[in-house]
């Protein structure tokens, strides 16, 4: 069997050239990194949690007209993606103060914010991703002010999707981050959600008890990561109740 064409390795996935033209193959990674990669570990299951939980955020979000990179599933570990023009700035949505927006401003943790803030960082990991402005966006020709206003609204829509799915089984969404790639058609281009949606780019707090569900877990080392994110496939009926997170082949003699 020939071996497929390695195109990019992130810190959570890695990327393989499709079986058609413009299709990638996207493989989930067990890693869990934190502080811009200072903090690592893998977590077995992990890349199983996720390729599942952002298959079925990806094909709500397509089912509902908001356009995705997300084709299909192959497997517990792979899913065939669209190949996009990815713009090199991370969306964040904040619906209730947490992280940096909670140490930048000085904003107490779990304040609920008047709206939902959109907020864009530069996607270079050795700068840190830092935090830019629109100005900055198109001074620097990263996107233009039609792309912009595009990502807004996909991400505001990506918003009330998600926030919907989390309150109807008890979990509040905090924040998430999304990646938006170009795709062209003839002379036409659009913009996708692309990468991934799943507890590694977003929080997520039970409504009831604020307990996390998300990579802030890994971060502040608050317990195991892989039982909170198979709490979150579970309540969304991604996991059977009983199931328990897929770990890596064991070699039997």
């Amino acid at each position: 069997m020939a071996r497929r064409k390695k195109i990019y390795e992130g810190k959570a996935k890695i990327l393989y050239e499709g079986p058609e033209p413009g299709t990638i193959v996207q493989y989930f990674k067990d890693d869990a990194t934190a502080f811009n990669a200072e903090k690592r570990a893998t977590i077995d299951g992990k890349g199983v949690l996720n390729n599942r939980l952002s298959e079925f955020f990806m094909t709500g979000l397509n089912g509902i007209g908001v356009p995705t990179h997300f084709i299909k599933r192959l497997n517990m570990r792979e899913q065939l993606v669209r190949a996009v023009e990815i713009i090199p700035i991370e969306i964040v949505v904040r619906n209730t103060a947490a992280g940096s927006i909670s140490k930048r401003l000085g904003i107490p943790e779990g304040t609920a914010l008047p709206r939902p803030i959109v907020e864009f960082y530069y996607k270079d990991d050795d700068l840190g991703d830092p935090i830019v402005s629109e100005e900055h966006i198109i001074a620097f020709q990263w996107a233009s002010q039609q792309d912009l206003d595009d990502m807004v609204a996909l991400a505001l829509r990506v918003n009330d999707f998600m926030s919907g799915v989390m309150l109807s089984v008890g979990i509040k969404l905090v924040d998430f981050k999304i990646e938006v790639g170009r795709v062209f058609e003839g002379d036409y281009q659009r913009l996708i959600v692309a990468d991934e949606i799943s507890p590694d780019s977003c929080r997520l707090w039970d409504i009831k008890t604020g307990q996390k569900l998300d990579k802030d877990v890994f971060r502040r080392d608050l317990g195991n990561l892989a039982d909170a994110y198979t709490e979150v496939a579970q309540r969304l009926g991604v996991l059977p109740k009983n199931a328990t997170p897929m770990t890596k082949p064991t070699l039997i003699n």
